[in-house]
């Protein structure tokens, strides 16, 4: 079994990290760069950046940041939010980022997603979902910054972006984040099993039990958290020995923290 993988999110609004519930009541978790760094000290696996408000307010994702923080630190990170066309994915990519995350964008116009993968391979594309629920065994996804319902049913808009050309699916249970209350099960593992390409399962990491459940209930490939880690509640070493010890194969560092 490959090595699951934890993947600390740095959900970043006017150039400092936030984190909020269900997307709202933001509060300061300090400066993106930093918490980087400390990251990869820690031994995160990989990084995601994701500028919260760039599509909704009509401009471009952080290039500034990508650029510093390729420089400084060197584990694969992804950058998403504001990125609408190819031009924009070249210079994310050029700056320094290893892959970029389409939401808002790849919604609007579904063929994004092919014409990445054809110019730049579907590794450097992950389709980002924020889902919500609407029923049994039903979820909306969700576009602008969780700001506006697409009208898309979400398991099915997966399905049609990986066969569009998308390598991975970063999917956000909009119910459940920021709650620290767990992630949505049912709505990770009707995904996982809807495709072929690795999900992360993003929304509600609470505990070192909630991540286990979600890589193995959920059977998602990798977990992403945020408050739990940013507040210091958990830290990466501390997850990562939780899961070993619980069977879970996961990706050993000497620099834990």
């Amino acid at each position: 079994m490959l090595a699951k993988r934890i993947i600390p999110c740095l959900d970043v609004h006017e150039g400092r990290v936030v984190k909020g519930v269900r997307f709202v009541d933001l509060k300061d978790a300090g400066e993106p760069v930093e918490q980087a760094r400390f990251y990869e000290r820690a031994g995160a696996d990989e990084l995601v950046f994701l500028d919260i408000s760039a599509s909704a307010e009509g401009r471009k994702t952080m290039l500034d940041i990508v650029r510093r923080a390729s420089e400084e630190v060197f584990m694969p990170f992804t950058i998403g939010g504001g990125i609408s066309s190819l031009d924009d994915i070249r210079r994310l990519l050029k700056a320094g980022a290893d892959k970029v995350s389409l939401n808002t964008a790849a919604v609007e116009d579904p063929g994004l997603i092919s014409r990445a993968a054809a110019r730049f391979g579907s590794q450097c594309v992950t389709i980002a979902v924020d889902a919500r629920r609407t029923g049994p065994n039903e979820w909306e996804a969700w576009i602008y910054g969780g700001r506006k319902p697409s009208g898309r049913n979400a398991v099915e808009w997966v399905r049609r972006a990986e066969e569009l050309g998308a390598g991975e699916v970063l999917l956000t249970s909009m119910d459940r984040d920021g709650t620290a209350g767990g992630y949505d099960i049912e709505l990770t593992r009707t995904v996982c099993r809807a495709v072929n390409v690795p999900v992360i399962a993003s929304g509600g990491a609470g505990t070192p039990e909630d991540i286990f459940r979600v890589l193995t209930e959920g059977e998602a490939q990798a977990a992403l958290a945020a408050g739990a880690l940013h507040y210091r509640r958990y830290s990466v070493s501390e997850i990562k020995s939780y899961l070993g010890k619980r069977g879970v194969p996961v990706r050993t560092s000497a620099d834990g923290d």
